[in-house]
């Protein structure tokens, strides 16, 4: 791709991705890394020095897979993808709060709440890269490793479904007060992503707006291998 990768997400339908957050709950965006860059981003996937952790699923009952986290200071295309999509979403998260009743507490900037996250004793990074084989999975759950948290993320996938790996869907499920859980399903082509809720959304009730509680997960891979990369802007303990 021409342009520089923040001004590729600068160049998105915000107003159409916003629209989608508090419609559903959920965006999707079209690729935004290329073919080399995805290439790239797997191909570190054996290079320790970048990683401060390794995460084996299984030994934890996460799921069948393997994460790393990125030591920090974080390689150049997480940090832009991390400072390039924060100032949107701050947005959203303001406006969510907004919804609930509650004041605005995110920053305009990403380092400003990093800053809030250090004082608060988180101060290890949480993007990380993923790989699945097959009959890998990983189980629904929240990303949360602290009081302080960030209520949204990014997942992008790194190789394509079809010819990389069969399976692997991203999952999505919402739990409703005194309601059926509802699940999506969704498809990403790589290089393209999903921005999805950290914890809960506000959804409008017939009373004003209530919160209802997400948790997300990736379907089994039946074959092949995936890779993907999760930006989390909130650091940990």
């Amino acid at each position: 791709m021409d342009k520089r990768l923040s001004e590729r997400i600068a160049a998105l339908d915000w107003t159409s991705l916003h629209r989608s957050m508090d419609e559903q709950g959920f965006a999707l965006f079209p690729p935004i890394l290329d073919e080399l860059e995805c290439a790239q981003l797997a191909d570190s996937y054996e290079d320790e020095p970048l990683y401060r952790k390794t995460i084996d699923m299984k030994r934890y009952r996460f799921g069948a897979g393997e994460y790393k986290y990125y030591q920090a200071p974080l390689p150049d295309i997480p940090q832009q993808l991390r400072q390039g999509f924060y100032p949107e979403l701050a947005q959203a998260a303001n406006r969510w709060l907004n919804q609930l009743g509650k004041p605005p507490r995110y920053p305009d900037s990403l380092q400003n709440f990093l800053e809030e996250c250090h004082a608060a004793g988180q101060t290890r990074s949480t993007p990380l890269i993923l790989k699945y084989e097959a009959e890998g999975y990983n189980c629904l759950h929240q990303d949360l490793y602290g009081e302080i948290y960030f209520p949204f993320q990014v997942l992008l996938v790194l190789n394509q479904q079809g010819a990389d790996y069969e399976g692997g869907e991203f999952l999505l499920v919402e739990q409703r007060p005194r309601a059926q859980s509802r699940g999506h399903v969704i498809r990403l082509d790589r290089g393209a992503g999903v921005i999805f809720p950290t914890q809960m959304r506000p959804v409008q009730g017939t009373r004003g707006h209530y919160q209802a509680k997400l948790r997300h997960g990736v379907g089994t891979i039946t074959s092949g291998t995936r890779y993907s990369l999760g930006i989390i802007f909130h650091d940990a303990t």
